[in-house]
């Protein structure tokens, strides 16, 4: 469901185009000259907004765009951006036409996704541009080594598709042991060696994500895919001293819509988890878990209300959510509530949120749902998709 973008809705995701700017610029640094930059921008921009950050990036210095499906892709072009795209998921034959018309880049793994590819291109007078991917440990999608060579003679026989990449993912770029990162690597360039012994060279080779980008320099190659990175996220946990600094991107923001005096022994929400030790202050906000907050964050995580940390009292709810701001002097109602980002000297950043629910920053980054509007500052308004 598509949701209207409520300029008066107190719940939103504020997204600030300087900082997908700076990072960007972060990782086209890290990148130098040899290495072009692709800004992931699947999910939606990883839930910042996939037509605003993509603009933004490439104004930045990224000169091309990743996103995991054609129909994301189709987005962007509707949008009017005109930018490299490649799509990094398989697809399946039917999605082939929907590659051809928007002249996108296409992931394969397999001759029959080219063959697909194609057909389809063919009808349209078409080259299709494809990047071979190789499954050098990450185990998900991607040819084996041993069958790339196999592979790539069979591609060079159709008439209407050109192999200009040859790609890779990494499993474990952010570990503290480089070990498997490199092993990942070798095998990935025993494979481009043996392509250019066969008479294939491919131009193009990529296999650096964030975490590869930061800690790898042997892995950037002719075009790095940094995503997490670019909303202001460490892709490796904890930094180190060395690592470059980034500038978180969203802040999801709401309002205290009412204040009650809860007496000892009266409990909040429900299962009734919550039961007070002594007179509280009581503030309910109007975002839940359909917005993003995740459950998980019953009775442990917090909000900032006048930069200070208001802790979440019994199970959040499907819309609502009530903290203790007994602590908090003056607190009125429509004061803002920050779940993500900084207020004051005080900041909650995705990884904390992350820490507390078992999960990583991408997944609360992209849990933040459709109904919670988003608004943008420090870039052109964006069009609509």
């Amino acid at each position: 469901m598509v949701y209207q973008q409520d300029a008066t809705r107190p719940t939103r995701a504020e997204i600030d185009l300087t900082a997908i700017a700076a990072n960007v610029r972060t990782a086209c640094k890290l990148a130098g000259t040899a290495a072009a930059v692709m800004a992931v921008v699947k999910a939606d921009a990883y839930g910042h907004g996939a037509v605003p950050v993509a603009r933004a990036a490439l104004g930045a210095g990224a000169t091309w765009l990743g996103v995991a499906a054609p129909e994301e892709a189709a987005a962007l072009r509707a949008a009017g951006i005109r930018a490299r795209i490649l799509v990094l998921g398989p697809i399946v034959k039917e999605q082939a036409g929907l590659v051809a018309a928007h002249d996108l880049d296409q992931c394969v793994s397999d001759p029959a996704q080219a063959e697909a590819l194609s057909r389809e291109a063919a009808s349209r007078g078409h080259i299709q541009r494809l990047h071979l991917k190789v499954d050098t440990g990450m185990g998900r999608v991607g040819l084996p080594p041993r069958a790339v060579r196999l592979a790539a003679e069979r591609i060079a026989t159709l008439p209407a598709v050109q192999t200009v990449g040859l790609m890779t993912h990494l499993a474990d770029a952010d570990a503290d042991d480089p070990a498997f990162t490199q092993e990942q690597l070798a095998r990935f360039e025993a494979v481009s060696r043996d392509l250019c012994a066969a008479g294939m060279p491919i131009p193009l080779r990529h296999a650096a994500n964030s975490a590869a980008l930061i800690r790898h320099p042997e892995a950037r190659l002719d075009l790095v895919r940094p995503g997490i990175m670019l909303y202001g996220c460490p892709p490796c946990l904890p930094p180190d001293p060395g690592d470059p600094a980034l500038v978180p991107a969203l802040r999801l923001r709401t309002a205290v819509s009412q204040l009650a005096d809860l007496a000892a022994g009266g409990s909040v929400s429900y299962g009734r988890t919550f039961v007070a030790p002594r007179d509280m202050r009581v503030a309910t906000l109007p975002i839940g878990y359909a917005d993003g907050l995740a459950r998980l964050l019953s009775g442990r995580g917090q909000v900032l209300i006048r930069g200070r940390r208001a802790p979440i009292l019994g199970r959040v709810c499907m819309d609502m959510t009530m903290v203790d701001v007994t602590h908090v002097s003056d607190v009125r109602v429509g004061d803002e509530a920050v779940a993500i980002g900084r207020q004051g000297a005080e900041e909650i950043t995705a990884d904390e949120v992350a820490d507390l629910t078992g999960t990583i920053s991408y997944e609360v980054l992209c849990r933040i749902g459709p109904r919670v509007p988003r608004s943008y500052r420090g870039g052109d308004p964006p069009m609509p998709a």
